[in-house]
Parts: C-alpha cells; structure tokens; sequence
C-alpha cells in the first residue's frame, strides 16, 4: 500500500496484520481519487473510519489543508500516527480513538470531504449516513465518498443531500454524495 501522488508520492504505508481491516486497494483509491481530483486542495477532510489512515493522507499528499482520522481500535490509531509521520503531515492531522458514529455528536467545524469506508456489512455504513444528514457537518458543496460492495443498496439521503453517482471496481463501489449549496 503507497501514497499515489502529490508530496507523499510513493511513500509505503504501514498495514494492520489480519482481515479485520480491508485497506481500499489501488485501484479503487486511483478512481476514488480521479473523481474528486479538484475538491481536495486546501479543503478540511473527515477520515471516519480511518482503518490506516491511507484516504486521508492521500487526501494531504494532495494538498488538502487539514485531516481528522477517527477510528476505534487502539492499533489502527497507533498505525495512523506511524503512517502520518512517515508522510510528514502530523502537523496537519487530528487522530481520535472512539466510536466514528459518536464522534461525529462532538463536531463543532464543517467538513468539505468525508470518506466512509467501514467494515462492510456492519450497517456502520447506513448509520453514519443518517447522522450526517442529521447533525450536517458539511460545508455547501461538500462531498461524502461512501465505498461498499457493488451490491449494497446505499439510501437517498434528505435535501440538500443529493446521491450523485456509484462507480463499480469489480466487487467494490464507490458512492458520491453532494451537499447542494
């Protein structure tokens, strides 16, 4: 697993030993990453299941002004702060251990990109969709990258919310949501 592009290109990163984190592979991060291409620079990102943390520091190798990484488990946060501090960009990022769904109640700044990625199947997926639309941390314009398998039916959220497309990688889809502003 390395960083694609930008400042941190080609930089490896560290991955967590057993299936219990399915990191987003190459592929699918390249297309993930050539659609929201020109929304990244300078813009403040949500990592809400940040596994090891390899969207949102693709996301500041990119040049995006800011990143909060949240997950649960004590070892992915320990390899999230290893990974940013082989890129360079602990200064640039906030690292949370707790419950994702939880940590988006204490939110007080609005977010451009948040990229949801959790265990599949785990409903984790629908439940942070719903708070979103709920506590709206967006900023107008801002955009949630939601990956799943290319089976999953993901809900229409509420206005300003706006489903805009599903892109299939083989098992795997990526859905794009957008805040109308």
């Amino acid at each position: 697993m390395r960083v694609i592009t930008g400042t941190a290109r080609g930089r490896r990163l560290g991955e967590l030993p057993g299936m219990d984190t399915r990191p987003t592979t190459d592929r699918v991060k390249e297309g993930m990453f050539n659609i929201i291409q020109f929304d990244i620079e300078g813009r403040r990102v949500l990592d809400l299941f940040g596994g090891t943390g390899q969207l949102g520091i693709e996301c500041l190798s990119r040049g995006a002004a800011e990143c909060v990484f949240v997950d649960q488990r004590k070892d992915a946060v320990k390899l999230i702060r290893d990974n940013l501090r082989v890129t360079g960009f602990t200064d640039k990022a906030k690292v949370v251990q707790g419950d994702s769904i939880g940590y988006l109640s204490t939110v007080r700044q609005p977010f451009h990109l948040v990229f949801l990625d959790p265990p599949y199947d785990s409903g984790l997926l629908e439940s942070a969709l719903k708070k979103l639309a709920a506590i709206d941390i967006l900023t107008d314009n801002g955009i949630i990258i939601c990956e799943s398998r290319a089976e999953a039916q993901l809900p229409d959220l509420p206005a300003p919310f706006v489903k805009s497309k599903d892109y299939r990688y083989g098992k795997i889809k990526v859905t794009l949501y957008r805040k109308e502003g």
